[in-house]
């Protein structure tokens, strides 16, 4: 009389658990951002800033009025936006671009892990290249009188974290994300934001500069927004374009198995 041993259920699959960072998209992201021709500008932007700073500080000395120019009309007016757009729109725009996205979903990853991994590349790449120069630049021009170095560094990092969602979001919407962002930063902040002071609300840059009003010294810095609303805003736009920038990906993903 023979007898069947009884076998075992097969063991339930549990989903991959669902996180906020993905090594091996980061390493991807870091790749394609300062593996290419773009790294050429991350570093040539900073590397200007400090030329600019030491010869202005050889020809003229230390002076805090300078200091403030060269630091908010060039670093976080110009040098900062270019920086999240080339971070931001380079996370995830030529991967859309020429199909590789594709690989990528293809992967049990969540899509917002791509996002947040991806953006917290950008992010990581923008501080880097803009509030670090930013601070080293101020501290040449006038040895930091005033917090002025602190505190334009620290407008700065926080304009990476709202430039860098914004412009991945951008990246995830349109094949011409650097144009959207270069006339976000360049013609409506540079351009508009001159001419017509209720823009100003809508500024990024403004955002930034008051948070930095409240690191430096008393009339260092300075801006058209209040620091409530400041912040309010920069969390704003970081939140609601992280998630949109998940959801569009998850519409891409859809689209492709159709």
């Amino acid at each position: 009389m023979s007898t069947t041993t009884p076998t075992a259920p097969p063991a339930a699959t549990t989903p991959p658990r669902a996180t906020f960072f993905h090594p091996t998209v980061a390493r991807l992201t870091y790749r394609a951002l300062l593996g290419r021709r773009r790294a050429l500008i991350l570093f040539a932007l900073p590397a200007l800033l400090v030329i600019i700073a030491a010869a202005v500080r050889a020809l003229s000395g230390a002076d805090d009025a300078t200091a403030s120019g060269i630091l908010g009309g060039f670093a976080l007016a110009t040098m900062v936006p270019l920086i999240g757009v080339i971070a931001g729109t380079g996370a995830i725009g030529p991967e859309i671009d020429d199909g590789s996205v594709v690989y990528l979903l293809s992967k049990p990853v969540s899509r917002q892990t791509i996002i947040f991994t991806k953006l917290l590349v950008a992010i990581g790449v923008t501080v880097v290249f803009s509030a670090v120069p930013v601070l080293i630049a101020g501290f040449v021009l006038n040895g930091n009188s005033q917090q002025i170095a602190v505190a334009y560094a620290v407008a700065a990092a926080v304009a990476s974290l709202a430039y860098s969602a914004l412009f991945l979001f951008f990246g995830t919407i349109s094949r011409h994300a650097v144009v959207f962002g270069l006339v976000y930063a360049l013609v409506w902040e540079s351009f508009v934001g001159s001419l017509v002071p209720g823009a100003r609300t809508l500024s990024i840059q403004q955002w930034a500069l008051a948070v930095g009003q409240r690191v430096g010294a008393e009339g260092a810095l300075s801006s058209s927004v209040q620091l409530p609303l400041a912040i309010g805003l920069l969390v704003a736009v970081t939140v609601v374009a992280t998630w949109y920038a998940g959801h569009r990906l998850k519409s891409l993903t859809l689209a492709g198995e159709e």
